[in-house]
């Protein structure tokens, strides 16, 4: 029901006009207040403090929908942050806010977020700062936009004065959330690249048939199908546990294999665009942009796949089978 009536708003707000004109510097303002109106801010949030109380699994196809649209505020970052909050005392958050998965403390007491999603339009960030919990304001933040075209994500720098005390020892939450965000996002704007790629070949005519029927061109769009299947697959892995915040290894998987698949996507859709995908008036390059952005974000797949490989490592029974098929939901991981 919520996923139904969150993409309602967003098939009528996020379209690539607004996302285009939101780039360009335009106000974000009717995307944000349609979904802060109707109250989905608060979808993790328990009943009993007025929120829907979903649960993780309930959540994801949402998120996967903000990467399907290439939605251009902080909607899901703003979402987990109520969750990451829970037990602070911390009962209404003003205006946008996004998640600092990994922060540095300074010798002088000062703090430095590198490449914070939404980082140029946020007001306020909860942050990861050394395991610690903090909610900084934005707003006496220094910010460095991070200097890609359409990117609203930047480093934001606050002086020893503007740092908060801990709100909790938590601060781990918010890279997990914040990375299984981007896992979904990720798996969602695959999904639409695909979409979009299959029908390019579909409609492209050339030597009397469209594309779409040559051998060539249907296996790259089979392998490509693949990995949007698995991208999905990943993602749903990060929200399955039954916790308030995804799991630490689910989540290590799905943002590496996520991640892994974002070149394999984008070049074989722009190649099978030709020239056309790259021109500022196509939206391919409204997704395929992103996916490199969020391939980065909170650790590419090689820190990713680290973890992965050091738990599985540390297994000292069991086949790689057994492991994948059963480490991910332990409560320990």
């Amino acid at each position: 029901m919520f996923t139904e009536a969150i993409e309602a708003i967003l098939r009528d707000r996020v379209t690539s006009e607004a996302v285009r004109a939101i780039e360009n510097g335009g106000s974000v303002e009717s995307i944000w207040s349609a979904i802060e109106e109707a109250g989905f801010l608060e979808l993790l949030t328990p009943e009993s403090a007025g929120g829907a109380g979903l649960s993780l699994s309930a959540i994801e196809p949402i998120l996967t929908a903000f990467g399907r649209h290439a939605v251009p505020v902080p909607l899901a970052q703003s979402i987990a942050a109520r969750a990451v909050l829970r037990d602070t005392g911390v009962t209404a958050l003003a205006g946008m806010t996004t998640l600092a998965g990994t922060c540095r403390r300074h010798a002088d007491g000062s703090l430095e977020a590198p490449q914070v999603p939404f980082g140029m339009i946020c007001d306020q960030v909860l942050a990861n700062v050394d395991g610690n919990l903090l909610l900084l304001d934005a707003t006496r933040a220094g910010r460095e936009p991070a200097g890609v075209h359409g990117s609203s994500c930047g480093t934001l720098r606050w002086l020893a004065d503007a740092v908060p005390a801990s709100l909790g020892s938590n601060g781990d939450e918010v890279l997990r959330f914040s990375a299984a965000i981007h896992a979904a996002a990720i798996a969602g704007a695959m999904d639409r690249v695909f979409a979009m790629t299959l029908q390019y070949c579909n409609d492209r005519s050339q030597f009397g048939k469209s594309i779409g029927k040559f051998q060539a061109v249907q296996h790259q769009l089979s392998v490509m199908a693949q990995h949007v299947a698995s991208a999905g697959m990943a993602s749903a892995l990060a929200f399955c546990g039954p916790g308030a915040v995804p799991g630490r290894l689910a989540t290590a998987i799905a943002k590496a294999r996520t991640s892994m698949a974002v070149p394999l996507i984008a070049s074989t859709a722009h190649a099978l665009h030709g020239a056309i995908g790259v021109t500022a008036e196509y939206d391919l390059q409204l997704y395929t942009r992103r996916l490199h952005e969020w391939r980065i974000a909170d650790g590419s797949e090689t820190f990713w796949n680290r973890m992965v490989g050091s738990a599985a490592l540390a297994r000292e029974h069991g086949t790689i089978v057994d492991f994948a098929r059963t480490a991910p939901y332990d409560v320990a991981a």
